[in-house]
Formats: C-alpha cells, structure tokens, sequence
C-alpha cells in the first residue's frame, strides 16, 4: 500500500465532504450527530471515568471526540492525531486547549497515553485492496496497542452489512480475524460488541500487568 499516494486521496476526499458540511459529522462521512456519539459511547467503555485519564484519539478529525468528554464531566487530557491536516485545522481552531488538549499530524510525536481510541479510521481504503487494507489495518491496531498504557478500542464496518448497501470504497472487516489478532498479540481481556444497531463493531482491549497474551496467544 503507497500510504503517503492514499493519504493524499483521502486529504482530498475530506476537503470535498468539509467544504459541503464543515465541521460537523456529515463533514467526516458519518451518517448523524446521533450516530457518531452513540459510537464513542461503545469505544469509551474501555475507560474508567471514574478517575482522571489520558487520551489518544486516533483519527480524530475535527476533534468531536473532545466536547463529548466534557459534556460528560470527564477529566481528562487528550492528544489528536489525524493525517488531514484539513481536519486539524478546524481542530485546533474548535477545541485546542494548551496544556489538556492538542492535535498533531505526526504520529511520531505522540507520547503514550493511559488509552487510545480510534473511530472510524478503518472504513474508507478508496481503491486499497483487502489483503492491502487488512493488513495496514493491523498495523494500526500494533500503533494503538503501543501508544496506550491501559487499554485501546476501535470501530470498524462489519462484513455483517446488508451485501446491497455496501460501497465499493469501504472496508468491511471479519470481527472473528480482528478479535482474535488483539487476542493473541495484545491482551488476554478483548471484547467485541457487535450489538448496538449500527452495521459495524467495536473491540475494546483492556491491558495490565496480568494480561499480556501468553506465548501460545491463550
């Protein structure tokens, strides 16, 4: 896969749906307001909100994820990462707050939090193939694992989806291949949640001392 050919592709794809709705979910392909904080809602189960966190938000667009937080009375601190400096912009403009929240497209630049989220950063591949895509797509999966301290989650469409609806430009990935892959090579506490009415999943990996997978990824 020619990462820097596709992400080029999909800075374009994203300056077309920003310049129809701006800022907003439609702005990012999602279908709703409703829609996209219904997925937080499942991602953000991975999170103790009991007790103050550290944050990467993995593909973070315009930075939604940010005001979902604080409304929710979360204390919190987060760095954004998206690879559409279109979107950043529009980021730092909305929600950038110095010293608790920041944005950047350089993923070497971010330090490990206590979790890493990623919403919606696996559906749109353009013209990439499925083996091309499955496999960038667990290559991220090893970035969130590396960049979080306490755990990581992740949506993704589901080849579960109606065969008439699906788009050509869409991945829609086995959540058995994923389940297990965040099984054997991440932690022995994995979740997949595949039950909240929207053609997707999620996967929420939780980590600690105790979990680390074993040699026989058991």
């Amino acid at each position: 896969m020619d990462r820097e050919r596709f992400f080029a592709s999909l800075d374009s794809y994203f300056e077309r749906t920003l310049a129809e709705h701006g800022a907003t979910p439609k702005g990012v392909d999602w279908n709703s307001t409703a829609a996209q904080q219904l997925r937080f809602g499942q991602l953000l189960r991975v999170v103790d909100p009991g007790a103050p966190f550290s944050l990467v938000d993995y593909g973070c667009g315009y930075g939604a994820l940010v005001p979902y937080l604080e409304q929710r009375g979360l204390d919190f601190t987060l760095q954004g990462f998206d690879v559409s400096e279109r979107m950043l912009d529009h980021a730092r403009a909305l929600y950038d707050r110095p010293g608790a929240v920041a944005f950047t497209s350089v993923e070497e630049d971010l330090a490990p939090a206590d979790y890493a989220l990623a919403s919606g950063v696996f559906n749109l591949r353009i013209d990439v193939d499925d083996d091309a895509w499955t496999a960038y797509a667990l290559e991220t999966i090893d970035s969130l694992d590396r960049l979080s301290r306490r755990g990581f989650a992740f949506n993704m469409l589901t080849m579960y989806s109606d065969r008439e609806r699906m788009r050509e430009d869409l991945y829609y990935g086995d959540p058995s291949l994923f389940f297990a892959y965040c099984k054997e090579h991440c932690s022995r506490n994995v979740a997949l949640l595949h039950d909240y009415d929207l053609y997707e999943f999620t996967i929420l990996v939780r980590k600690s001392e105790s979990s680390a997978p074993t040699p026989a990824g058991r």
